[in-house]
C-alpha cells in the first residue's frame, strides 16, 4: 500500500533521460544570434505593455522571452557541481540582463509617456509573496523540463514567474532617473532569479543528477553555504517588506471604519477623503458637505482616534470654504481631463450626424390641412451618389399617397410641384428631392 502511494507520487515516473535534459538545459543557456534578437524584441514589447497599461500585452511577452535558460542552467550547474557549466550560465544571464536593461531604458527614454501606471507600481516593491510565487513556479518549471512529455506548464512557469516585467521596470526607473523604482524592480528580478534556480537546484538533487565531476566535502560545503547566505540575505527584505505592506493595509482599514462610525453612520456627507497611512504623522483629510465643527467637536474627534488604534495620526477637516472649493475644483479638473478627449470625439460625431438629421415637427402640422392625401412621409438629408461620383447631403422627402386616392378614378392628379415648392420655402429655399412610394 505504501509503496503504491510513494509511486502514485513518484517523480522517476515519466522521467526524460538526464543526459537528453542536460543537453536541453545546455543550448537554451546561449544568448547569441537569433536568441538575442528575440529577448530583445520581448523587452520591447514588455516595455510597451508596461507603457501602455496592457496586461495582455505583458502576458505576451513573457511567453516569448528566453530568459529562463541561463537561470535553469546554472540550477542544474550547482546540482551537479558542473562550474564550468554554471560560470557559462552566469555570464550569458548578465549579458541578458544588461541587453535587456539597455532596450528597456532606451525604449522608456523616447517613449513621450512617462506616467508611471499601475502596472510599473506593481513591481517597485516585493514581498515574500513574490518569494514564494518564484520558488514555486520554478519547482514546476524544474519538474515540466525533466518529462518526456513537457506538456502545458511551461508557458505558465514564464507567466508566473515573471522576469520580463520587473527589467522593464528597472529600466524605466533608470530612464526617468527614479532610485527607488530601479532597485525595487531589479530586487523582484533578483528573487525571481535566485529562488526559480534554488528550485531547479533542489528537483535535480531530488532525481539524482550526477555529478560531472568529482567534488570534495569541502567545496560542496562553501557551495552551500553561499546558497544559504544568498537566501538569507534576498528573503530578509522581503519578509520587511510584506509586513510593512500588512501594516498599510491594517492602517487603511482603521481609518476607513473610523470614518465610517464618527462620520458616515451618524449622517455626515463627505465631499473628498484623502488618506496617508504612511509617513509621520499619518493623516486623514475629509472635505464634508455641510457641516462645520466647533473646536470642542473636532477635539473630541481627534482624541477619538486613539479607540480605533489610530493614535498617531492626525484628523484634518477642510472647513475653510476657500480651500474646500479649491479640492472640489481639484477634483473636478482631473475628472475633466480624463472625460476631454471623449467629449471632442462625441462632439465630432455628433457634427457628423447632424448633417443626416433634419427636424420635420415644424412641417408635420401644415402638411397634414395642405396636402391631406399624403398618408406617410418621411424627410432628412443623404449622401447621393452618381457613377464614381458623390454628392453632400441633399434634403431628399419621401412620401405615401392614401390607398383610397390611389384607387380613385375621379381624383385629381396629386400636384408634386406645389409640395416641392411649398417644402423649398419652408427649408429656406433649399432644393428638395422627393421620392414617391407605392403603397
Amino acid at each position: 500500500m505504501i509503496r503504491n502511494i510513494f509511486r502514485f507520487i513518484s517523480l522517476q515516473v515519466g522521467e526524460e533521460k538526464k543526459e537528453l535534459v542536460l543537453e536541453e538545459v545546455k543550448n537554451s543557456i546561449s544568448f547569441r544570434n537569433s536568441t538575442l534578437w528575440i529577448l530583445a524584441c520581448a523587452i520591447f514589447i514588455a516595455s510597451i505593455g508596461l507603457n501602455v497599461n496592457s496586461t495582455a500585452v505583458i502576458i505576451g511577452a513573457m511567453l516569448i522571452s528566453p530568459l529562463m535558460g541561463p537561470i535553469v542552467g546554472a540550477g542544474f550547474a550547482l546540482a551537479t557541481f558542473d562550474f564550468a557549466l554554471f560560470r557559462r550560465a552566469l555570464k550569458n544571464l548578465a549579458i541578458a540582463t544588461v541587453v535587456s536593461l539597455t532596450v528597456s531604458a532606451l525604449y522608456f527614454f523616447l517613449s513621450p509617456f512617462k506616467e508611471t501606471q499601475s502596472e510599473l507600481l506593481a513591481r517597485t516593491s516585493p514581498n515574500i509573496y513574490d518569494v514564494m510565487i518564484a520558488f514555486i513556479g520554478g519547482l514546476v518549471g524544474a519538474i515540466s523540463i525533466t518529462r518526456v512529455s513537457k506538456g502545458n506548464p511551461i508557458p505558465g512557469v514564464a507567466i508566473a514567474t515573471a522576469l520580463m516585467p520587473p527589467l522593464c521596470t528597472a529600466g524605466y526607473g533608470l530612464a526617468i532617473g527614479n532610485a527607488a523604482y530601479f532597485f525595487g524592480a531589479l530586487y523582484l528580478y533578483l528573487i525571481n532569479c535566485f529562488f526559480i534556480g534554488v528550485a531547479t537546484l533542489l528537483i535535480a538533487k531530488l532525481l539524482r543528477y550526477p555529478p560531472v565531476e568529482a567534488v570534495d566535502e569541502r567545496r560542496a560545503s562553501l557551495v552551500r553555504r553561499v546558497i544559504s547566505i544568498l537566501l538569507i540575505v534576498l528573503i530578509a527584505p522581503s519578509v520587511y517588506l510584506a509586513y510593512d505592506l500588512y501594516q498599510e493595509k491594517k492602517i487603511l482599514s482603521q481609518m476607513q471604519r473610523f470614518i465610517d462610525e464618527e462620520f458616515l453612520q451618524r449622517g455626515y456627507a463627505i465631499l473628498y477623503q484623502k488618506l496617508t497611512p504612511k509617513g509621520s504623522p499619518k493623516t486623514i483629510e475629509l472635505a464634508l458637505y455641510d457641516k462645520k465643527f466647533s473646536e470642542t467637536e473636532f477635539a473630541n474627534l481627534q482624541r477619538s482616534l486613539e479607540r480605533f488604534g489610530l493614535s498617531d495620526a492626525s484628523l484634518i477637516l477642510k472647513q475653510n470654504t476657500r480651500d474646500l472649493k479649491g479640492e472640489i475644483l481639484k477634483e473636478i479638473s482631473a475628472k475633466d481631463q480624463v472625460l476631454s478627449k471623449k467629449q471632442i470625439e462625441l462632439d465630432s460625431l455628433r457634427q457628423r450626424l447632424s448633417e443626416y438629421t433634419f427636424d420635420t415637427v415644424f412641417i408635420q402640422s401644415e402638411l397634414r390641412i395642405l396636402f391631406p392625401e399624403i398618408a406617410s412621409v418621411s424627410m432628412g438629408k443623404h449622401a447621393l451618389t452618381y457613377g464614381s461620383y458623390g454628392q453632400g447631403p441633399k434634403i431628399t422627402f419621401l412620401y405615401s399617397l392614401n390607398e383610397s386616392r390611389e384607387k380613385g378614378k375621379k381624383a385629381p392628379p396629386f400636384d408634386e410641384a406645389k409640395l416641392r415648392a411649398w417644402l423649398s420655402l419652408k427649408v429656406g429655399g433649399k432644393p428638395v428631392s422627393l421620392v414617391r412610394l407605392s403603397n
